[in-house]
Parts: C-alpha cells; structure tokens; sequence
C-alpha cells in the first residue's frame, strides 16, 4: 500500500522544460555561464526525463504489462526517485537495489514513494564508482529467477536513457540559447545526458565543445561515476566520442562550488550539481577575453535531500541548509517532499 496519495498521469506532463537561467556573479565574465535547472522535474532530478522514456519503451515493447510486471532496479538515488514516482503514477510494483550506506534521506524517500527496498551489502552496492557493475549483476539474477515477472530499465544499457535527452534536453538548450551555445558542461554518470545533449548540439553546430566531470575516485557525489575505478557504462561506451574534454572534481571542490552558489548565486545546490558548476568555474577561467563563448552546466538535483552530507562534510549548518531549502532562488519543491511529511 502506497504511503501517499495517487500520482496523476498528468504529472508526466512537467516532465522537460526546465528553465535556463543566467549564472551573472560568478565566473570571469569572458564566457557567459548559464545553468539548466533539473531540480524542476516533477520528482526533483535529471533522472526523470530517461526513467519516463525507458518505461515508456518498455510499454510498448511489451516488456511491462500493467498488473503483471514487477519494476526492478540498483540505485542509490534520483533514478530510483524516478521511477518510484513514476511507477506510482502507472501502478506497477518497483523493487530498488540499495547500499546499506545510503542516507536514510533517500530511503524514506523511495518508502514513500511505495518502493520495496533490498539492501546489499557494501561491496554489492549499486552506489556509482566501485559496485555499479556488481550491483546490475544482482538485479540481472533476480529477474532471471523469475522470468517474465520482472523488468530492469537498466539505465546503464538502456538506449531510452539517451533518447530522452537527445529528443528533449538537447533541443530545449539549444532553443534556450538561440543556438549560441558553444560549450557545454555536465556529469558523467550512465551517459545517457553527457552523450544525448551533445550528440544532439555537435549535430547543429560540430563546434561545440562538451565537457564531461567524473568525480575523484572513492568519492561522495551522489549521481556521477569515476571512469579511472569502475567501467564504463555501455550507453557511454557507444558515443564517447562526442566528449572532448574529461575533467576530475574531487569532493571538497564541489562541496565549495555549492557553498559559493550558495553565497553568491543564492542556489541550493546537490552534490553533482557542485561538481559540474566547480568544472564550469574552471572553465571560465581558461576562456581569456576576446575569446567569449556560452556555457550551458547541468544542474542535476538540488540539496533538499542531502542534509546528513552537507552535514558529515561541513557544508552548510542547519540553519543554512533551512534557509536554503526555503529561500533560495529558483526552489522549486519536489512531489518526494509530500511524500516524506506524510509519514
């Protein structure tokens, strides 16, 4: 029995059509920073355009059947999120695979949200970097238990993950930039946004520059996957080409890219969000004057559910993360937030 009220299918709706906003107080003012807010999804992340498209797909392959199939899928975060959110909507079962070290933020969430948690062992974790690929493993095995009972997205394989940003998140950048865009700056997680967005851009204009930010390895950045300690997914082995530049962002540099988005931008930034403002800040930098150019980063999450990190890490006191969650530009108030305070 689901802990909240039904998800309308008219939710599906909000999905996209994020809004492109000015970073104007930060950066070295030779290149023009722009940041596209995902946090305006309904369930609060990037991770709702592909989780919609690969159930989509799903639908009409014949893979899901409504009353039947079980939703199963490793995650320590916003595509659990997702798809718990959305398979509440569509009235499917959702199994998620989660690390016993995932804040019990993200797991009253998904509880919430009416997921039925299985919590593996650490070194079973589907937790980016170490374990990812160990933790896909596990979810393949229980689904071939029980064949025809369950179906795995699997966001790391799955070509709906790309197709959700090509079709949608590449073309809103590009409209939203009236085709100015000339660099662009975003995680490296499954590949499906990195290899999307940027198949779709290099097609309108070859000049494009991407940048990929993966985090340090043994890192904290919920969302993004070090390519140096774990492999790379096949939905980025596939078109990796269109990445010119990898960048490395260890923890305590995103963790200061938020706290400074905080001060100087009054945004309430999530972990890979610090990661991709710290390389768009280092790439602003090396753009010297005369050069100029527009920057897109990917702001994949805000910090509402990462209390207990900025805590461990000393990013923001309680009263700052409270401001922030209330006050900060650009809040926008996520579907999982009714969800938790309805327990």
């Amino acid at each position: 029995m689901l802990a909240v009220k039904t998800i309308s299918q008219s939710i599906f709706r909000n999905i996209g059509q994020t809004p492109l906003i000015p970073l104007a107080n930060v950066g070295s003012g030779a290149l023009k920073l722009y940041a596209k807010l995902e946090w305006y999804n309904p369930f609060g992340s990037l991770k709702d355009r592909p989780a919609y498209w690969m159930i989509q797909a799903a639908e009409r392959q014949g893979l899901l059947r409504r009353g039947e199939s079980i939703v199963i899928e490793p995650t320590s975060g916003n595509t659990g999120v997702a798809l718990a959110g959305i398979c509440s909507a569509l009235g499917y079962q959702l199994e998620v695979i989660v690390p016993k070290r995932v804040s019990q933020e993200t797991k009253a969430i998904l509880r919430a949200l009416g997921a039925k948690l299985l919590e593996a062992d650490d070194d079973l974790c589907p937790r980016v970097g170490a374990g990812t690929d160990q933790a896909i493993a596990l979810a393949n095995a229980i689904v071939k238990g029980r064949p025809g009972k369950y179906f795995m997205p699997n966001q790391y394989e799955n070509e709906a993950n790309f197709r959700a940003h090509y079709e949608t998140t590449g073309p809103e950048i590009w409209r939203e930039t009236n085709g100015k865009i000339t660099h662009f700056i975003t995680g490296m997680g499954t590949g499906g946004t990195i290899t999307g967005v940027s198949t779709y851009l290099k097609e309108q204009n070859p000049s494009v520059k991407v940048v990929g930010v993966q985090p340090q390895k043994n890192h904290h950045l919920q969302g993004l996957r070090n390519l140096d300690e774990s492999l790379m997914p096949d939905l980025l082995k596939r078109r990796v080409s269109v990445v010119d530049e990898k960048v490395t962002v260890s923890d305590a540099e995103a963790f200061s890219a938020i706290s400074l988005a905080a001060r100087k931008e009054n945004l309430f930034l999530g972990p890979s969000s610090g990661a991709t403002f710290s390389a768009a800040l280092s790439l602003a930098d090396r753009v010297r004057d005369g050069e100029g150019g527009v920057a897109v980063v990917i702001f994949g999450d805000s910090g509402h559910k990462y209390w207990s990190i900025f805590d461990e890490f000393g990013v923001f006191t309680k009263d700052e993360f409270e401001r922030l969650r209330d006050g900060a530009r650009f809040v926008s108030k996520p579907l999982f937030l009714d969800a938790v305070s309805n327990n």
